[in-house]
C-alpha cells in the first residue's frame, strides 16, 4: 500500500481571525507546500473581502529551516508588504534563529514575536489567546 500523503502532501492551511491571517507550520514544510503557502497568503491578502491587516506565521513547531524556506518566509513578507499587509513570525526556535543566522538571511520585512499572542498584539488584533490575570 502506498502512502499517498508522503507523495501529496496536505497543503498549510490559512486561517482568518478577523483582519489576521494566521499560519501555523509543523514539522518538515515539502519545496512545494512552501511554494503553494506563498502563492495562498498572497491570493487571500488581494482576495479577502476584509482587508487583511497582517499575516502570522506561527514557527514553534518548526524544528529546522532550511535556505529555501527561509527564502519563502522572505518573499511572503515582500509580497505581503506591496499589498499593505504587515507579517509577524512568532515562536521561532532558539536553534531556527541560528540556524537564520548562520545562513545568512537576515529576512526583510519581517517582524518577530516570541509567541502567537505577542505578535497579535503587534498587529493591533483583539484575537489573543491569553486570559485576563486575575484582578485586572
Amino acid at each position: 500500500m502506498t502512502d499517498h500523503s508522503a507523495l501529496h502532501p496536505e497543503p498549510v492551511p490559512v486561517l482568518a481571525l478577523g483582519d489576521i491571517l494566521l499560519v501555523t507550520l509543523r514539522g518538515d514544510l515539502y519545496d512545494g507546500v512552501a511554494e503553494q503557502l506563498q502563492h495562498d497568503i498572497t491570493h487571500r491578502i488581494a482576495n479577502s473581502a476584509v482587508p487583511v491587516n497582517g499575516v502570522v506565521i506561527d514557527l514553534s513547531g518548526v524544528e529546522i529551516v532550511d535556505s529555501f524556506l527561509g527564502r519563502i518566509l522572505a518573499e511572503i513578507a515582500a509580497s505581503a508588504s506591496l499589498l499593505a499587509t504587515r507579517t509577524v513570525l512568532a515562536g521561532m526556535r532558539p536553534a531556527v534563529a541560528i540556524t537564520l543566522v548562520e545562513l545568512g538571511l537576515t529576512l526583510p520585512g519581517l517582524v518577530t514575536a516570541l509567541d502567537v499572542d505577542r505578535a497579535l498584539a503587534l498587529l493591533g488584533s483583539a484575537f489573543t489567546t491569553t486570559r485576563p490575570e486575575a484582578g485586572a
